[in-house]
């Protein structure tokens, strides 16, 4: 990690070993505000450079993230994700007792690339849906996606309320459901597109979630690539032995 100006390399691990202690020891609950650099400066005696690399540190363990003119807060606790059950967005925030929310952000037509030619099993060049989201638990930003849909399976879709949950949306118009998913996941820097639209550092670690989502006839019906807030989601597996 490159230190601001003016971090002491000595010291800065000790102002992040503090903070965190406050933190793990429920000084500083989920959400709860970190007093202002100014304060930890004067709390800690360390130099401005220092509590920054500090700071950031934590950020880049999930411990905290900023808010744009507000400050630092405590990462609240992540959503559990369970890749083995079928269950859209909405629906599983929900259920964790947690507010879900979905921000549209664009849509237009676009030609298939030879790599999206392939997974649609279309022409290079054909015709698809794309989509770009931002997704929310509790008014916090913890993905942004970019989905295809092949519109011969769902013609007009675009001219439809896309801010909730597309699955229902193609459920409920066109009578498409999603029998099987391919989900593979890895993890990733968030690129400057990606950070923007989170509204984090470019660079920060992220989680890259890619769904193909089948219906029963085998047909392709969206391709799904997730760029996760890598301190939101918790993926969670129960697998039955024998």
């Amino acid at each position: 990690m490159d230190l601001p100006d003016g971090a002491d390399t000595r010291h800065y691990l000790g102002v992040r070993d503090s903070i965190a202690a406050h933190i793990e020891n429920g000084d500083l609950g989920h959400n709860a505000c970190l007093p202002s650099e100014r304060q930890l400066q004067s709390g800690t005696g360390a130099a401005r450079g220092t509590v920054r690399a500090a700071l950031f540190q934590l950020e880049a363990e999930g411990l905290i993230y900023r808010k744009e003119r507000s400050g630092w807060y405590v990462s609240p606790a992540p959503i559990v994700y369970d890749p083995t059950r079928w269950e859209g967005f909405m629906s599983y925030v929900k259920a964790q007792g947690r507010d879900p929310k979905t921000e549209l952000l664009g849509t237009c037509e676009v030609q298939a690339t030879a790599a999206l030619a392939d997974i649609f099993g279309v022409d290079a060049g054909a015709t698809l849906y794309e989509l770009r989201r931002r997704r929310y638990v509790d008014d916090r930003a913890v993905l942004v996606e970019t989905i295809y849909v092949d519109p011969r399976l769902a013609p007009g879709l675009l001219d439809h309320d896309l801010d909730g949950s597309l699955t229902q949306v193609l459920k409920r118009e066109y009578v498409v459901d999603v029998a099987r998913n391919r989900i593979d996941m890895q993890p990733c820097a968030l690129t400057q597109a990606e950070a923007a639209a989170l509204r984090v550092k470019s660079g920060l670690p992220g989680l890259l979630v890619t769904r193909i989502s089948y219906d029963a006839q085998g047909r392709v019906v969206e391709y799904d690539q997730e760029y996760w807030r890598h301190d939101a989601l918790k993926v969670s597996v129960d697998i039955r032995v024998g």
